[in-house]
């Protein structure tokens, strides 16, 4: 595998996390094209890359909307004139719904929706609503295995569906999963059977809604392992990927993808070798993230995949420097400049200011993390 550094036109001061454009735009037109075969919609979740530069280039390629993790990125993403925008996360207490309602009350013209996976959570949304003189769009969370939010398929989801159906000022948009817990798999068939649950544990909830009387139409995935998965199953009508984006050292463990598709390394240099089977690096935890991928794994070796050394073991990490096991014969030197394939692209983004995107013909332009920070 090429290091990037060669195609660049001056040196970069490190560490630099740097975004390959080519890449980067072939990995968001390939999902469109997934999509486009399958008659599913992109909704691509926005916490990966926290910019609008991949945002725009994402619409671009045919994506309906964005997915948020917070409402900070909400708020970010509609200031910044995109009008389609999901908040997947569930939204409780008082300053959490005044900020909500002061997003419609601001973007009139936008389609804003949010997540509910309790009764007591959708109440509480149908009060607030009620109160501004507006309509929310909302999806019911299912919960499909990850165990962290969302309501249990079959008759419990049914239960709720049937309280938001009957609650004013709410619209019941469809049912929506994130099969997370893929991150966990051991094997690129682990991730396929949980994939294939994912849209199912949806379906056979939608087909128990429509016995009764309740049908809905939008069906809604994400989790970039599975997505190639759930989002070919027929009746998924949309899909949510993130990291698919950029990649990273856990995509390919997974098997989703190879190294070559990881647009996003972080460069480093480094700054002293104390023992001849000893470096270190000026990449530490701010940079690389003290991450064994999304919802960890034991698989994981080290934090993150030396390009070009695969023998070359990323031990330890304290705030800034990044202590790295090499063998004794190598002839890496004090001054050289690493690339590394993080575990995991997306809090990398979020330590940093900036992406430098890297053009085929060396030149490289600056894209602020703009939702940096946006955890509220």
């Amino acid at each position: 595998m090429k290091q990037w550094q060669e195609r660049l036109a001056e040196p970069v001061d490190t560490p630099a996390v740097v975004v390959h454009y080519n890449v980067l735009e072939q990995n968001i037109r390939d999902m469109a094209a997934f999509a486009m075969q399958n008659g599913v919609h992109v909704r691509p979740h926005v916490k990966t890359h926290k910019t609008t530069e991949i945002a725009a280039l994402q619409m671009r390629y045919g994506a309906v909307g964005l997915t948020c993790a917070k409402l900070g990125e909400a708020e970010l993403y509609l200031a910044q004139g995109f009008r389609e925008v999901l908040v997947a996360y569930p939204l409780v207490g008082a300053t959490k719904l005044a900020r909500l309602f002061d997003l419609l009350a601001r973007y009139p013209h936008a389609h804003l929706q949010t997540i509910v996976d309790s009764a007591a959570q959708a109440e509480a949304l149908a009060h607030a609503a009620t109160q501004h003189g507006v309509t929310l769009p909302v999806w019911v969370k299912i919960d499909s295995g990850l165990r962290r939010c969302g309501v249990q398929p079959g008759q419990e989801a049914v239960e709720l569906v049937r309280t938001v159906r009957e609650l004013p000022a709410l619209h019941l948009m469809g049912l929506l999963t994130h099969a997370g817990h893929a991150y966990a798999a051991a094997t690129a068939e682990q991730v396929r059977a949980i994939g294939q649950a994912e849209a199912e544990c949806l379906l056979q909830t939608a087909k128990l809604l429509q016995a009764q009387g309740m049908a809905l139409s939008g069906i809604s995935v994400g989790s970039t392992p599975t997505v190639q998965v759930s989002g070919a199953v027929p009746g998924v009508t949309e899909i949510r990927p993130g990291n698919y984006v950029f990649c990273d050292a856990t995509q390919v463990r997974l098997g989703v993808t190879t190294a070559d598709r990881c647009a996003l390394r972080v460069f480093t240099t480094v700054v002293s070798r104390p023992a001849p089977d000893r470096i270190v690096i000026d990449a530490g935890a701010k940079t690389l993230a003290l991450d064994k991928g999304a919802h960890g794994s034991d698989a994981v070796q080290g934090y993150g995949t030396v390009v070009g050394h695969s023998d070359f073991v990323i031990e330890r990490l304290s705030e800034e420097h990044g202590v790295v096991r090499i063998p004794a014969a190598s002839t890496v030197q004090l001054g050289d400049c690493l690339e590394i394939i993080p575990n995991h692209a997306c809090p990398v983004v979020n330590l940093t200011d900036e992406l430098l995107v890297l053009h085929e013909d060396g030149r490289t332009e600056r894209w602020t993390v703009q939702a940096r920070g946006k955890t509220k």
